[in-house]
């Protein structure tokens, strides 16, 4: 299904946010295997994280390219999926009656950046998915199917 056509800049916008999220999720990777917080069986996590990291970019080339089953696959494993892995986590931690401002009196520079780019990562995610249902970003959704043999 790939589309002749130019995608309007509705899903080049969401095409770029998703890589910025993977990118972000690349840089989170980095600092925990980098600060020797990855423990034991390192090199199997980053092998997991690498081949999802690049499932998820060949998935967004092909919602870039109209693919309808790509949308749907990045909102749904990613946008939802991902973004409750990124903070079901952290929500249960303050549940448990933990202080943000604890945490932050005593984070490093490597926590700081982890943080940081956590806040970057969600909203990235968020941006790809709500950008590729806006209207223009449907139609064309729909025009790629409608022009497929």
């Amino acid at each position: 299904m790939r589309s002749n056509s130019k995608a309007p800049a509705a899903v080049r916008k969401a095409f770029a946010a998703w890589l910025v999220a993977i990118g972000a999720g690349v840089f989170e990777t980095i600092l925990v295997v980098v600060s020797g917080r990855a423990g034991d069986g390192a090199a199997a996590g980053v092998a997991v994280r690498a081949v999802v990291f690049a499932a998820a970019v060949v998935v967004a080339l092909r919602m870039l390219s109209g693919s309808r089953w790509a949308r749907l696959t990045l909102t749904i494993a990613l946008g939802i999926g991902g973004t409750l892995s990124l903070t079901v986590s952290p929500i249960l931690w303050l549940a448990h009656g933990n202080s943000l401002a604890h945490l932050m009196a005593q984070a490093t520079a490597t926590d700081m950046a982890f943080g940081a780019s956590r806040v970057v990562h969600i909203a990235a995610v968020l941006t790809g998915c709500v950008l590729m249902f806006v209207p223009s970003a449907n139609e064309y959704f729909r025009a790629v199917i409608a022009r497929s043999p």
